[in-house]
């Protein structure tokens, strides 16, 4: 084998067993088969599985014990869809005992598109602010989420009030008296862009939890359209029966 085809064939392995975690063979919590017997199992060495283990341990996928073996991990992130008090990931983080961080993309005004302006009830090409930001937990990347804000709701928003992470949601309680409320909410599987992947960390065209809101203000008016790509190995939503279903963005 040549020393090109050796990173192939670990990349392939690490493809195969992702697979394995995103099909639902192995939920969380469970113990993946030793590297001996994934070696047999798949045909390659012992220290090509153990590499691609390395990387799955690495992105947060899976984790290792001394005494129990190596282990799916257990969901970083819990994004609560019906909690009346905690509405921003900031907030969430936090509840459930992680360290919330984030890294601003992109900050713009633009014109809202189809879709952006029926979802926020403005005329087509009404100013929008833009944000895009990479949401991390223990600095671990977990969710990309593009915000298409009114720009009349938030005169003077700049993107220094969010470049240290801070929370989109308390900077609009604070700033501009916009208390967000219960929202029409969509969550379905979609298959990552190159960008998306190698943000989260992930390979091209690997499931991820696509999420997509209208979130509201106490007043019924909707204020922003968010759009949400989730790390299927660090990110559960919980969602609960009878209730309304609020935003989980912010």
């Amino acid at each position: 084998m040549t020393d090109e085809a050796i990173p192939r064939r670990y990349l392939q392995v690490q493809q195969r067993l992702q697979e394995m975690l995103d099909g639902g063979e192995y939920q969380p919590g469970d113990k993946v088969p030793s590297e001996r017997d994934l070696a047999v199992t798949l045909g390659v060495s012992r220290m090509t599985v153990r590499r691609a283990v390395d990387a799955l341990v690495e992105l947060g996928l899976l984790e290792r014990d001394s005494t129990a073996g190596t282990r799916v991990s257990t969901p970083r992130v819990r994004r609560l869809l019906n909690h009346a008090h905690l509405h921003s990931i900031t907030q969430m983080v936090a509840a459930t005992g992680g360290r919330a961080g984030g890294r601003l993309l992109e900050f713009q005004l633009g014109a809202a598109a189809g879709r952006v302006a029926e979802k926020l009830r403005l005329p087509v090409g009404s100013p929008v602010v833009v944000i895009r930001r990479l949401r991390l937990v223990d600095d671990l990347p977990f969710c990309l989420e593009t915000s298409y804000l009114s720009a009349r709701r938030v005169p003077g928003l700049a993107a220094q009030d969010l470049v240290d992470g801070s929370s989109l949601y308390q900077l609009l309680a604070d700033r501009y008296g916009i208390a967000a409320a219960v929202g029409e909410s969509v969550i379905s599987v979609s298959s990552a862009t190159g960008p998306e992947a190698q943000a989260l960390g992930l390979q091209p065209q690997q499931a991820v939890l696509l999420y997509r809101s209208v979130v509201l203000d106490t007043a019924g008016e909707p204020f922003e359209y968010l759009k949400s790509v989730n790390h299927p190995g660090l990110v559960e939503f919980n969602i609960g029966e009878g209730r309304p279903v609020p935003h989980a963005g912010g």
